[in-house]
């Protein structure tokens, strides 16, 4: 078990925040996180107020201190200033400051990249829990069965997680020997298709040198490599960028993002303020939209006064 005070970190906001989906409550304020073939099980000493302060939130994980240090802490982006982030936002912009202060404790996961594609491939037309369901099955039937040995919390309760099985994300190489008969059993509709392409696609050497040349390209080359592949489109290939390549300026425009613009910013969003790390404020917008009903967030913000003035 390892011990900590985190700034700028909610892990119940990033479970909903749409970035990733192997987050799980495991009890009261516990979650579990699955990521590659790791495994995590987090208590915090609170949500919003005591979860977000200035002063950070006491949080417990069941891996050891060598294991929070060399995965989970990268995985988390705790080395980047979020509090900084938040200062450049726009005082005038009501919108964008209320949703600061409503996903607080939102960060941008630094996410494995083969991952984030097949999640995102999933995650096309489709809701949150449904992904998560797709993805565990996913898991359940190609990936491997994760050790939980050896992890623990304090008190009230030693292991929450007894009981639950949780798996690896499978490799490339598992889901494209299950073929498309195997994927057809986990209720993935069209999208099998688009999975097995890119389970092939990343297969063996070719596919790590595939995978390897997203990883060394800018934004604007990744982008144009995913667009080139079969069943990924501008939206998909932006959220891959984001979150599974970290290029923190990609901007993934989703439905709800696009009535965000036309309702707040209907002369252009102020990119040239956000440039560099316009994906981070898109995740406070999403999350913020996500969580309220669209007539609750116009009324307890309303429309940025100068949203004309900051366009560009």
């Amino acid at each position: 078990m390892y011990q900590t005070i985190l700034k700028d970190f909610d892990i119940r906001m990033l479970m909903d925040s749409g970035q990733v989906f192997r987050i799980a409550p495991c009890g009261e304020d516990c979650y579990t996180v699955t990521a590659g073939d790791h495994f995590v099980c987090l208590r915090c000493a609170g949500h919003q107020d005591a979860g977000c302060g200035k002063d950070g939130a006491f949080v417990e994980f069941s891996c050891t201190e060598e294991e929070f240090l060399s995965f989970w802490h990268n995985y988390f982006d705790l080395s980047l200033d979020y509090g900084a982030i938040k200062e450049t936002v726009d005082p005038e912009d009501a919108f964008l400051q209320a949703a600061v202060a409503y996903g607080s404790g939102i960060r941008i996961l630094r996410q494995d990249l083969w991952e984030t594609i097949i999640s995102f491939l999933i995650s096309q037309n489709n809701n949150i829990t449904r992904i998560r369901r797709s993805i565990e099955a996913l898991c359940a039937k190609f990936g491997e069965k994760l050790d939980t040995d050896g992890h623990s919390l304090s008190f009230p309760e030693d292991r929450p997680f007894t009981g639950a099985s949780f798996y690896s994300f499978p490799t490339p190489e598992a889901i494209a020997a299950g073929g498309l008969d195997g994927l057809q059993e986990l209720g993935l509709g069209y999208r099998d298709k688009y999975i097995l392409a890119m389970a092939k696609r990343c297969s063996g050497a070719p596919g790590q040198e595939f995978l390897a040349s997203l990883e060394q390209a800018d934004y604007d080359g990744a982008q144009a490599i995913l667009m080139g592949e079969f069943g990924i489109g501008r939206k998909v290939a932006d959220c891959i960028c984001l979150y599974g390549l970290h290029h923190i300026g990609a901007f993934p425009v989703d439905t709800h993002v696009k009535q965000i613009l036309a309702s707040f910013y209907p002369d252009g969003f102020p990119f040239r303020r956000y440039e560099g790390f316009a994906g981070i404020i898109q995740q406070y917008m999403f999350y913020y939209k996500l969580s309220l009903p669209a007539s609750a967030a116009g009324k307890k913000t309303g429309k940025p006064k100068n949203a004309k003035k900051k366009a560009g």
